[in-house]
C-alpha cells in the first residue's frame, strides 16, 4: 500500500515541477541524460567501431560468394591475401588448393608474421589439408588459424586492430545465409547508390 499511494502523488509532484519550469528546461536543454552514480571519470566504458577508424589500416567489412569489401571502399573479387596495409589475388578457389607452393609467399615476408588467419569459405568437417602442409608450417615456423571465412574476417580484423603484424588468408565462402539485417544494409547501399540529385 505504500507504494500505490506514492505512486499516485508523484503525478501531482511532475505537475508541480513542471509549473516551476525547471523540470522542463532540465530536459529540454540537456545534452546528455544525467543519472545518479553515472561514471564520468577515467575506464569508463565506451564502444569503437573499429572498421570506421582508418589509422588501423586495412578492414574487412563484407564478404559474399564472389569476394569481400573493405573498409577503404575497395571490392576484392576472388580469394585474397590481406596484409595491414594492402592487399593481393591469391589464386586459390578452394581448399584443396592450399599447399606449399601457394603459402610459399609467407615464407620471405619481412617482419616475420606473428599469424595467418586461413579462412576456408564454408565450415569444414574433413582437414586433411592440413595434414600436407603441416610439415610446410613446422619447418618455416608459420603459425595458422583455420577458421570458417565468416570468423577468420572478423579474427583479422581484430588482431589487425590490436597491432599485430597478422595476414588473412581469405577463400569466399560457397553458401550465404542472409539475415534481414543484410538485406535491409544492401537495400539500403543501392538506393544511395541509385538516387536522383
Amino acid at each position: 500500500m505504500i507504494y500505490l499511494k506514492n505512486f499516485v502523488q508523484f503525478p501531482r509532484y511532475l505537475h508541480k515541477l513542471s509549473q516551476l519550469g525547471t523540470f522542463r528546461r532540465r530536459i529540454a536543454t540537456s545534452s546528455k541524460l544525467w543519472a545518479p552514480g553515472a561514471y564520468e571519470g577515467s575506464g569508463k566504458t565506451s564502444v569503437h567501431i573499429l572498421n570506421k577508424d582508418s589509422d588501423l589500416g586495412i578492414l574487412i567489412d563484407g564478404f559474399s560468394q564472389v569476394g569481400f569489401r573493405l573498409n577503404n571502399d575497395f571490392t576484392i573479387l576472388g580469394s585474397m591475401v590481406i596484409f595491414p596495409r594492402s592487399v593481393l589475388s591469391w589464386n586459390v578457389d578452394d581448399v584443396s588448393q592450399i599447399t606449399e607452393e601457394s603459402l610459399s609467399l609467407f615464407t620471405i615476408l619481412e617482419p616475420k608474421i606473428d599469424i595467418i588467419v586461413l579462412g576456408v569459405g564454408d565450415k569444414l568437417d574433413n582437414f586433411n589439408f592440413y595434414k600436407d602442409i603441416l610439415p610446410f608450417t613446422r619447418k618455416h615456423k608459420i603459425q595458422l588459424e583455420i577458421l570458417p571465412t565468416e570468423s577468420a574476417c572478423s579474427t583479422f580484423n581484430f588482431l589487425n586492430s590490436e597491432g599485430r603484424n597478422v595476414v588473412g588468408a581469405m577463400i569466399p565462402p560457397k553458401t550465404l545465409t542472409a539475415t534481414e539485417d543484410d538485406e535491409l544494409l544492401s537495400k539500403m547501399r543501392y538506393q544511395n547508390l541509385y538516387e536522383i540529385d
